[in-house]
């Protein structure tokens, strides 16, 4: 199972001076070089974190895929077809929101979204979509050409009850399944922490998680290339 780190918050920090440092680049190369099999960035429409220089920079001199994170935006978009990530994951978003608060609705967005991937397939970019795991959202996720999902794992790391968790595991699982029937790649996060993630680590079928909120917190206290690495040891499959 690989491991995605997304940095997001590193540059959070440093836009609450509207400083240099930390220097989001540094903090790409220490990522990369304890372990992460990828780069995961949100570029806002709001450029509340991630700056356009921010992605220039880390495609030019950053050696490690580069998963991007965005909105349908047409600006975004454009942003996207031009700067090449390895990979766009596509999210939905609001300007009011702390973080991305669930899954993009495909169903109900699946014309703008057609013309989004077919643009973004053209340019080699892999598509990836971030859906709650619905089965119904799967199927048109595949149908729009998508070749991969990411499932919103938000429902599980905010569980409150045993019953809850297990309900959502349950989802998650099945929702796997669908998927690797039909071809996508699937690769989940949302909330997922040093506590929670094994429960994820063990529905086989994943390919990737998402991780980013809860590495930086805990770099806080032990320092970036150790968050890292301790993340990665927790996601190895025995």
């Amino acid at each position: 199972m690989n491991l995605g780190v997304n940095i997001d918050h590193i540059a959070s920090l440093r836009q609450l001076r509207k400083s240099t440092r930390p220097d989001l680049l540094s903090a790409a190369k220490i990522v990369k070089q304890s372990g992460a099999d990828s780069i995961v960035v949100h570029l806002r429409e709001d450029r509340r974190h991630i700056q356009d220089r921010d992605l220039w920079a880390l495609r030019k001199k950053i050696n490690v895929k580069l998963n991007l994170e965005m909105s349908i935006a047409k600006e975004i978009v454009d942003i996207a077809l031009k700067v090449l990530p390895d990979q766009v994951t596509l999210v939905p978003e609001k300007r009011k929101e702390l973080t991305t608060e669930g899954g993009l609705d495909v169903v109900k967005n699946k014309k703008r979204l057609s013309s989004v991937i077919k643009k973004l397939k053209k340019k080699n970019i892999l598509v990836s979509l971030f859906i709650d795991p619905e089965e119904r959202q799967i199927k048109t996720s595949c149908a729009l050409g998508a070749d991969a999902i990411e499932l919103h794992t938000g429902s599980y790391a905010n569980s409150k009850t045993v019953m809850q968790r297990k309900n959502s595991l349950k989802k998650i699982n099945q929702a796997v399944l669908i998927a690797e029937k039909l071809g996508l790649i699937v690769n989940a996060g949302h909330g997922l922490d040093y506590d929670n993630v094994k429960a994820i680590v063990n529905i086989k079928g994943i390919n990737e998680l998402n991780i980013g909120y809860s590495i930086i917190i805990e770099s806080v206290f032990v320092g970036l290339s150790t968050a890292v690495k301790k993340m990665k040891s927790l996601i190895k499959i025995k």
